[in-house]
Order: structure tokens, then C-alpha cells, then sequence
């Protein structure tokens, strides 16, 4: 794994830990399909999240945060989609009674110390 990988693989593992502190529970990670992955699928109350990890080193690009563009909130889409039917229905025969929400997690990584974490829900 080269160092890009590693920091998001770190990234995925502190956003997964701060979603499971919040309450939600996780039923899967780093889902693929032909459509492309999906970070974090959990599980929040009666409702199903879909979740997209961005992890940055404090200071060297844009925030993470700001990495929700209006393709990559399609793609999401498209995914949840994807992943309810695949996963969801074959499991429960009927579609989460709270719906479906995509949130976005940002990690920043500083040189030193703690991560910073945000948590954005329903962001697309």
C-alpha cells in the first residue's frame, strides 16, 4: 500500500471508530460494484447511511470537506441505490423505514496530535 492509500485506509479506520462513538453502526466497508466504492455503509437508528471518508494532512490540500461536488453527490447516489438493493432488500424485503442518507466524514491529519474530525450528515 503506497502512502496515499495508508492515509486513507487511516482516515476510514478514525471516521468508522467517531461514527461508532455517535451512535451509528456499521454494516460495511469499502463496498465495490461496477459503479465504484462506497467508504462506510452504517446503519443510524431506522435509517441507512451511505458515507464518503475524506482524509487530508492538515495544510497541504483543500479541505476535505469541501470535496462533495455535484458528480461526486451523483455517484453517491447511484451507489446507495446500488447497495440497497443488493444488500439492504436481500437482507430486510423492504426499504429502510427512516430512508436513505449520504454523509460526509473529514479527517484532517496534523503533523502532530489528534485527528480532527467532522461529521456532515445529509450532505447530498
Amino acid at each position: 500500500m503506497n502512502a496515499r492509500g495508508a492515509l486513507g485506509r487511516y482516515g476510514e479506520d478514525v471516521a468508522a471508530r467517531r461514527l461508532r462513538e455517535s451512535g451509528l453502526t456499521i454494516l460495511d466497508r469499502n463496498w465495490r460494484c461496477a459503479d465504484g466504492e462506497v467508504d462506510i455503509v452504517a446503519r443510524d437508528a431506522d435509517a441507512l447511511v451511505i458515507c464518503e471518508v475524506k482524509t487530508r494532512r492538515l495544510g497541504v490540500y483543500e479541505h476535505p470537506m469541501a470535496a462533495m461536488t455535484p458528480a461526486k453527490a451523483a455517484r453517491l447516489r447511484r451507489l446507495a441505490s446500488r447497495w440497497l438493493g443488493e444488500r439492504w432488500l436481500a437482507r430486510y424485503g423492504r426499504p429502510p423505514v427512516g430512508g436513505v442518507r449520504i454523509d460526509l466524514v473529514g479527517v484532517l491529519v496534523p503533523g502532530r496530535g489528534a485527528p480532527l474530525v467532522q461529521h456532515a450528515r445529509g450532505v447530498a
